[in-house]
C-alpha cells in the first residue's frame, strides 16, 4: 500500500467536502461540477459568473499546486513516465474513443440532471433519495462498463 497516494486521495476527499460545504453554506449552491460548468458556459442569471469561474480555476488550480509543490501525481498516474518523457501517454483506446465516452458522460449528466459530484458527494450528504439512485445508477454503468471492456471485448488490463 502506498501511504503517500492513500494520504493524498484522504486529504482531497476532505479539501471536497469542505468546498462543498462551504459552497452550500455561503451561497446555498450544490457543488455539481456539471452543472457550475454547464451554466457557465451557456445562458446564467446576471452576476452568477464570478463564483462558478473561481470554482473552475479552483478545481484546474489545486492539483497543479500539489504537484509544484513536489506533491506529484497521487495515484493517478504513479511513476507511468514512457519513453517520451510524457507523465500521460495516449488514451488506451485512442483519441477518438476518448471523445465519444467524453460526448457520454456528457449526455448522461445532462439525462441524470446532474454528476457524481453533485449527486454523489452532495446528494447523499443531504439523504436524497434522487440523488441515492442516481449514484448507485452511475455505479452499476461503470461496473458494467468496466466488465464489458476488460472481459467481453478484451480491451483492457
Amino acid at each position: 500500500m502506498d501511504w503517500n497516494s492513500s494520504l493524498q486521495g484522504l486529504a482531497g476527499g476532505v479539501l471536497i467536502g469542505l468546498s462543498a460545504t462551504w459552497l452550500m453554506a455561503t451561497l446555498g449552491r450544490i457543488a455539481g461540477i456539471s452543472g457550475i460548468v454547464g451554466t457557465l458556459i451557456t445562458a446564467r442569471p446576471k452576476g452568477d459568473s464570478v463564483w462558478r469561474l473561481t470554482f473552475v480555476l479552483g478545481l484546474i488550480s489545486g492539483p497543479i499546486v500539489v504537484m509544484l509543490l513536489g506533491g506529484g501525481l497521487g495515484n493517478v498516474a504513479g511513476d507511468a513516465v514512457d519513453v517520451t518523457g510524457r507523465v500521460i501517454g495516449e488514451p488506451a483506446g485512442g483519441v477518438a474513443l476518448m471523445l465519444l465516452a467524453g460526448l457520454l458522460v456528457g449526455l448522461g449528466t445532462g439525462l441524470g440532471s446532474g454528476c457524481t459530484s453533485g449527486h454523489g458527494v452532495c446528494g447523499l450528504s443531504r439523504l436524497s433519495v434522487r440523488s441515492m439512485v442516481a449514484t448507485v445508477t452511475f455505479l452499476v454503468a461503470a461496473i458494467v462498463t468496466v466488465f464489458v471492456v476488460r472481459h467481453v471485448i478484451g480491451g483492457g488490463a
